[in-house]
Formats: C-alpha cells, sequence, structure tokens
C-alpha cells in the first residue's frame, strides 16, 4: 500500500477535541476503547483504511445496514503497535526513540508490565510547557493528559512506551 494523502493533524487534534469524553455511535463502542478512539483519529486524520476481511490483517472497519466487523488492530492496542510497525504501514507511520519528537496526531503505545503486551493507546493532542507530549484518549477518558500516565493505577515502574510518528 502506498501511502499518498497528507496527513491531518487538525483534524486530527478537532476530532480528539470533540471525541475525547463522548462515543462517536458512527463506531463500534468497546468498553475498553481506547485503541478504537485512536483508530479513529489517525482515520479523521486521512490514514486509510486498510481493509482486508480478515480480522488478524490489515487496519479496517466496516460496517452494512445488519453487521459490524474490524481488525484486530482497529480495537485492540497490541495488535495496532505491532500493525504500525508492520511492512504495511512503513508509508506512512515510522518509531521514534523519544516522546519529544512527537507531534500532535502521533500515537503512544503503552505495556503497564513490561511483559511485552501492549495494553493501551493514545494520540498526541499538544505538549506541555516543557515541550512533552499530551495526550487524549478513552476507557478511562482523558485529554491533555501528560504522555507517561504515571497518575494511572495501571502505571508501573516496568512500564513501556512505544512512539509512532505519522508522517505529514
Amino acid at each position: 500500500m502506498v501511502y499518498r494523502a497528507e496527513y491531518n493533524r487538525v483534524a486530527v487534534y478537532d476530532y480528539a477535541c470533540r471525541w475525547w469524553n463522548d462515543r462517536n455511535m458512527n463506531f463500534p463502542n468497546f468498553t475498553d476503547d481506547c485503541t478504537g478512539f485512536v483508530s479513529q483519529c489517525l482515520l479523521a486524520g486521512g490514514i486509510p483504511m486498510q481493509y482486508t476481511g480478515n480480522v488478524e490483517s490489515g487496519w479496517w472497519f466496516r460496517r452494512t445496514h445488519a453487521y459490524e466487523s474490524w481488525s484486530y488492530s482497529w480495537s485492540v492496542a497490541h495488535s495496532l503497535r505491532w500493525y504500525l510497525a508492520s511492512r504495511d504501514a512503513a508509508d506512512f507511520a515510522r518509531t521514534v526513540d523519544e516522546a519529544r519528537d512527537l507531534m500532535i496526531g502521533d500515537v503512544i503505545l503503552y505495556d503497564w508490565n513490561g511483559d511485552g503486551i501492549w495494553q493501551h493507546s493514545a494520540i498526541v493532542v499538544g505538549h506541555d510547557p516543557k515541550g512533552e507530549p499530551l495526550v487524549a484518549a478513552h476507557t478511562a477518558n482523558s485529554f491533555n493528559r501528560p504522555w507517561r500516565y504515571e497518575t494511572s493505577p495501571s502505571w508501573s515502574v516496568n512500564t513501556k512506551y512505544v512512539f509512532f510518528h505519522i508522517f505529514d
């Protein structure tokens, strides 16, 4: 897949502002909705879905008049982490080493226990006065939250992060 559209960070920000504390009924409402929300933000910014019809591949959501389906990467943090690192996403995403290198519309994934299983995702919506990213997320709805999540009951000293920059 070749990504040719420009990523619209303003559209991502606007979407996150509108929906961080609510659910867009055009999409499934998951109990743990962090990755569904991040996927919606990426889509709002212009990242094209990669529909495969197989829940284990691509990054997609489909709705017909009577049926909804989606890929694991649309709704599960662990799957989104590996999709963004895959060749399928190489045209629009890459990892960066430092959170400070992230821009509005970039993605952070969280492995709370450091065991290699990624449990949470968030979208960058701004920066604090020191240049550290602020994020928005669902599940525990938040906006302009410090990216490290150290006040979360899920956070531990073993927490690991992966940072994805989305190409403009």
